[in-house]
């Protein structure tokens, strides 16, 4: 497949907000029509990674803690982010060992994604992990977490009946269940 063409002009860039985690940004464009318009973009500083773990009884590991953004309580695989230019699969053993306590000697990388790519930059990678060690977790400060070790069908059931509507678990698992089914 041809590489398209970018049909966008940015005339101008503008940083509007900055923190350690984002920058929000304002852009003057040409848009693909040739009428002057404009952009909003959340740069993100860290890349997403997540983990499925999987042990030897066909189970997995979820996080529960409530989400300030959303005001409400949510299960996840464990997740976490990567700063830029640091290894992810570095990442996701620490968030792994952070979260749950979990220490895997087996990885796979299942995909890489992009999520809300009409407004954001942010790109992430998921994992699973397997042959488990358990050791006491370490959550950050900013952590306040709940583990449930749970069938891992019932954790891909979970997607599929809203009790996990977290993104990037949802795609993750839905991934391990269809990796499954061939």
């Amino acid at each position: 497949m041809a590489e398209e063409t970018n049909p966008w002009t940015r005339k101008s860039t503008d940083v509007r907000y900055d923190n350690p985690w984002i920058r929000v940004e304002h852009h003057e464009v040409i848009n693909p029509a040739g009428n002057d318009g404009i952009y909003g973009l959340v740069r993100y500083k860290n890349h997403a990674v997540g983990v499925v773990p999987i042990d030897e009884t066909d189970h997995t590991w979820l996080v529960g803690q409530y989400r300030y953004a959303l005001d409400a309580y949510s299960w996840e695989i464990p997740e976490g982010g990567c700063p830029v230019g640091t290894d992810p699969l570095e990442t996701a053993r620490r968030e792994l060992r952070e979260e749950t306590g979990l220490v895997a000697t087996e990885w796979t990388r299942l995909f890489e994604f992009h999520l809300s790519n009409s407004v954001t930059d942010e790109w992430g990678v998921v994992y699973t992990a397997r042959n488990l060690r358990q050791e006491a977790p370490e959550p950050e400060d900013t952590e306040d977490l709940r583990l449930r070790r749970v069938p891992l069908r019932e954790a891909i059931a979970m997607t599929r009946d809203g009790r996990i509507t977290d993104a990037l678990s949802i795609m993750a698992l839905q991934r391990v269940a269809l990796d499954r089914i061939g």
